[in-house]
Order: structure tokens, then C-alpha cells, then sequence
């Protein structure tokens, strides 16, 4: 079926992108990430020849916490896969079937209050405030999830195993509203396999709809917040034709190649229902690239792997987690919203700020220690993988087109939201950028640089130390990419058949990448988004990943 275009309701807050040319102190808010970017990394040149002294301290400084920062984030790496692993084991099924009859269940788990079981506790917890307050907390047999999958011309062989991921969830398919949202503008390429879905999976949710988002809508980025948000507005109207409550109602958002786990749904159904506020939180859980990841090359997988392991880091910093990639919402709050911003080709990171901006503040993102596997980057060929993989970490990148977004929405008389916390949230964000950009150029080249730049670096030996104190903060800070070498491995799927024993080897040795894929794809595709937004080059298309299946 067809969906029709839905224009914004007159309810719909004004929390969109501007279109066009943006008035000038917005424009001055898109160039500051640059400038602060281009500026550091010319700043270690200007200090090389005019004052070695200072050049030394600089590097240092940016080094020194690097350093810092990269043993704590070993820490969390390895506290947020035993925080993962312990959630993995939970039974979130049975504790999702004892809120059904919460009276009962507290009776039979009134002796696990002291319990040392992960989450168990706050689980008799959780029971006695539904005794408690019955009318604020909705039933188990209330909930619907609408789960919508975007994709634009993959084949059956990418979107099969995500639909089979769904039936082997132990959650009741009857109660999952599945709904493909295609491209009309690829709908002949994709015609085949949606006949084929259409065929093997009709009748094994409560529903299995299909929604086209037409082509060329004016005001619209052409991307997949667009094409959600379509799906979104025809989900809406679909739930009211069958007088289905929208509160009662979880959206899920994933792509073709995304595939939860077995327990995602009854944990974010428990999720939901113990959250009080529940219509203004989104549920992150922890997305991993794992599926192909032996198929892929060494660059994408090492990339691959760490923002694997940020995930999981994520997950337990919480005061940090935003939306990204797959994520989870309230209908009846996205339907007040208009649901995604169709203005942008990062939809997902801009939907907490969209969400944030919407609740005046009151807003958050509750972790989902549960995975949903996706993809590795992975074309029919290596450099086009390469290529491919490039265009999609500088697309993540132009996330710092928010930087702009949120400074109009703090900066202003009419402002919403509360000034302080929103500030610190914004100053996280450009540092993000910042960070993203600057930091590995200034460490890879500072140093050295340093002595073919500076006529006087031979004189003076704290200069003459630089390169020889970051090789030593380099060996210490091997005990990070030694962690994350382990928690990469605990990470991996079967290896398949047509790779020996030996490739685990190819898996540690990858890790010797980390500098040219840190800063190839990290800095310059960060560096691309953001003189991109200088001038002004706005990313107005989502360029689609290919998703290149290998067959054995």
C-alpha cells in the first residue's frame, strides 16, 4: 500500500531545521565547529616557529588528556561488556509475565529484595510501585510495537534475515505492527522483494505493512528520517482506524540490515512499562556491527569494532547516550511531534535534540543493555568498501550540523528549555566535534613535526622530549587497545566455515590500523562535514550504503 503525504499538523511544534539560507547569527553558529578545528590544528603550526616552549605544552597538554580520558574509557569498555553480559542472562520474559499480575509476582519475589541477581532488586522494586499505583503503570497484554524497517533497493537476502530476527524474538510476533518503509523512487528495484516478503511473512505478525514514501517532497531531505516519518504518519492512522491507543504503543526504527536480539523486545517492553515517564524517554539499546564482520575488510572492521565498543561504553556513561542508529520511541510522543525531522540526513542523532527541544528539556535516554546487530560496511569490491565506508562516518560527522540547531533554540529570548543544563549539553556537543577533528592530527604529527619545523628544538631538551614522551604515553596507553583487542574478541558471531582457525589471528592483528583508520575516516571525514557546513554546502541527500551479502 501507498502512503499519502502528511503534512505538518498545526499542533506540531516548530522544532524543524531551517530551509534555505539561514539568518546570519544561525550561520555563525555552523561555521564556529570548523573554525575551532582548523584553528587547533593551525595553532601547532604557528607555535612550531614562533615559540617551540609553548608548541611543546600544547601537545602535551592534548596528549596528556587523551591519555586520561583513554584509560577511563578502557574502564568502561570492560565494565560495560560484564554489564551487558549480566543483562543477557536475565530472564526479561518472565519478569516482563509478572507484571501482568504484579500483586502475585511481589508475593512470590518478596525474598529476592537482597538479592545480588542483576537487576533483580530494582525488579521487586519495580513490583511494588505497580501495587502501589496500578492506573499509572499499562499491562504487558496492552502493548503493541510497531517495528518500522526502511530500505531503499536492498535485496530479499539483507531484509530476510531481519524479518526471521523478529520471529525468533521471545516476545509474541502478534504483538509486533511490522511495517516495510520503501523509497518510491526505487520502487521498481525493490518490487521484487517486497513480493517476496510479502509472500513468506504476510500473517505471521499482527500485521505486515508496507509504506512508499513518494520521491522529491518539497521541503525534504532526501533520507531515511523522510521515509520514517511517512511510515510514522500512516502508522498513526492505521492505529486509529482499529481505536489501537497510540501511548500504548513503542516504535522501534531499524534498518534493513539491523536484526534485535532474541530478548530486545520483551526487555523494552519491561523497560517501558517500570519507566514512569515513559512518553518522554527514548530506549537506546547497544548497537554492534558484528553481523558480516568476518566477510568485511580490515579498515571497516577495525572502525566497525570500535564504534562497537563506544556503544557499550555508552551504555553505562547515560548521562552521554543519545539516539543513534536503532532506537526506540512512544508513538503517542513522536505523533506530537510529527514524529522525525525530515531535514536532515542524520535523523537519529538529531531526534534527541528534536525530542529535548519538544519536552522543553524534559528529556532522556534510558540504556538498553541488549544488542541489535547490524552490518559492517560492505561492498561488492575492497576500495569501493573503502569508499563506501568513508561516505558514511563523514555522514555520521555532519552531525555537527546540530551544533547550530540547538545554539538558535539556547541563545534566544524564547527559549524553552532551561538554560544551564541545555548549555552544558551543547558545550559537550562542539567538544564532541572538536574532539572528533582535531585531536588525532595534533597527537600523530605534534611532536614530530616539532623537530624538522623549529630551528631550536635541538637546543632545548623538554622540546627534544616531546616525540620520546608520547611514544611513552603511547606504550602505556597500550593497556586500552590491549582491552579492547579482548572485548572486540568476546564480541564476535561464530566464525563461518570458509575462514580457518587462523583468521582470529587477521582479528588481533587488524588493531595495528587504528592510526590511519582514526585518522583517514575519523578526522577527515569530520574535518568534511564541517567545512562542508562552513560554506554552507549543506548535505541535502542521503547517500545509501550498499549492503553487499557474501555468499559462502
Amino acid at each position: 500500500m501507498r502512503a499519502s503525504i502528511v503534512t505538518t499538523s498545526p499542533q506540531a511544534p516548530d522544532i524543524e531545521i531551517p530551509l534555505g539560507k539561514r539568518p546570519g547569527v544561525y550561520r555563525a553558529f555552523e561555521i564556529i565547529p570548523g573554525v575551532l578545528s582548523i584553528s587547533a590544528l593551525l595553532l601547532l603550526f604557528v607555535l612550531y616557529f614562533t615559540s617551540p616552549l609553548a608548541a611543546s605544552i600544547y601537545v602535551l597538554s592534548v596528549v596528556s588528556i587523551t591519555f586520561i580520558r583513554s584509560l577511563l574509557l578502557a574502564f568502561r569498555t570492560i565494565q560495560g561488556r560484564i554489564v551487558y553480559q549480566q543483562s543477557k542472562q536475565v530472564d526479561w520474559d518472565l519478569w516482563l509475565a509478572e507484571l501482568e499480575a504484579p500483586q502475585e509476582s511481589l508475593e512470590h519475589r518478596i525474598a529476592d529484595r537482597l538479592s545480588l541477581q542483576y537487576g533483580l532488586r530494582q525488579h521487586v522494586v519495580n513490583l511494588q510501585q505497580i501495587c502501589q499505583m496500578p492506573e499509572d503503570y499499562p499491562r504487558p497484554s496492552d502493548l503493541y510495537h510497531a517495528v518500522v524497517i526502511s530500505f531503499v533497493d536492498e535485496g530479499y537476502e539483507v531484509l530476510g534475515p531481519t524479518l526471521e530476527s523478529l520471529l525468533e524474538s521471545d516476545y509474541d510476533p502478534k504483538r509486533l505492527i511490522v511495517t516495510i518503509a520503501y523509497e518510491e523512487r526505487a520502487a521498481a528495484a525493490s518490487c521484487r522483494t517486497r513480493e517476496r516478503i510479502a509472500a513468506n511473512y504476510q500473517g505471521r505478525f499482527s500485521d505486515l505493512l508496507f509504506v512508499g514514501h513518494p520521491d522529491a517532497v518539497p521541503h525534504e531531505v532526501a533520507g531515511k528520517g523522510a521515509n520514517l516519518s511517512c511510515a510514522g504518519r500512516y502508522l498513526a492512522s492505521y492505529l486509529a482506524e482499529r481505536d489501537i491507543a497510540p501511548r500504548n504503543v513503542i516504535l522501534t526504527e531499524l534498518d534493513s540490515d539491523n536484526r534485535p536480539d532474541p530478548k530486545y523486545f520483551s526487555y523494552l517492553s519491561y523497560a517501558w512499562i517500570t519507566t514512569p515517564d515513559r512518553q518522554q524517554v527514548s530506549f537506546q539499546p547497544i548497537c554492534l556491527f558484528t553481523n558480516n564482520i568476518w566477510d568485511a575488510p580490515a579498515p571497516t572492521r577495525v572502525i566497525a569494532t570500535s564504534n562497537s565498543l563506544w556503544n557499550m561504553i555508552l551504555s553505562v556513561r547515560t548521562y552521554a547516550l543519545r539516539n543513534a542508529s536503532s532506537h526506540a520511541q512512544g508513538m503517542e510522543a513522536l505523533i506530537g511531534m510529527n514524529f522525525l525531522s525530515t531535514r536532515t540526513v542524520v535523523e537519529d542523532a538529531h531526534q534527541y535534540w528534536r525530542s529535548y527541544l519538544y519536552f522543553n528539556g524534559n528529556y532522556r535516554v534510558v540504556s538498553l543493555r541488549i544488542a541489535v546487530y547490524q552490518d559492517v560496511v560492505l561492498s561488492r569490491t575492497y576500495w569501493s568498501t573503502l569508499k563506501a565506508q568513508f561516505v558514511q562516518t563523514s555522514r555520521w560527522a555532519y552531525s555537527v550540523a546540530d551544533v547550530a540547531f540547538v545554539a538558535s533554540h539556547l541563545f534566544t529570548r524564547d527559549r524553552t528549555v532551561p538554560f544551564w543544563p541545555t548549555f552544558a549539553r551543547w558545550m559537550r556537543l562542539v567538544n564532541n566535534s572538536f574532539t572528533w577533528a582535531a585531536v588525532a592530527p595534533i597527537i600523530t604529527i605534534g611532536g614530530y613535526l616539532m623537530l624538522f619545523l623549529s630551528r631550536t628544538s635541538l637546543r632545548s631538551l623538554s622540546i627534544f622530549q616531546v616525540p620520546q614522551t608520547i611514544t611513552l604515553v603511547q606504550h602505556v596507553a597500550v593497556v586500552g587497545i590491549f582491552v579492547t583487542m579482548l572485548t572486540s574478541l568476546t564480541l564476535l558471531p561464530p566464525r563461518p566455515a570458509r575462514y580457518g582457525r587462523w583468521y582470529a589471528i587477521v582479528m588481533l592483528l587488524q588493531w595495528i590500523l587504528t592510526p590511519i583508520t582514526t585518522l583517514v575516516y575519523l578526522s577527515v571525514g569530520a574535518y568534511s562535514a564541517q567545512i562542508r557546513l562552513m560554506f554552507g554546502r549543506y548535505l541535502e541527500r542521503f547517500e545509501v550504503t550498499e549492503k553487499y551479502v557474501k555468499r559462502s
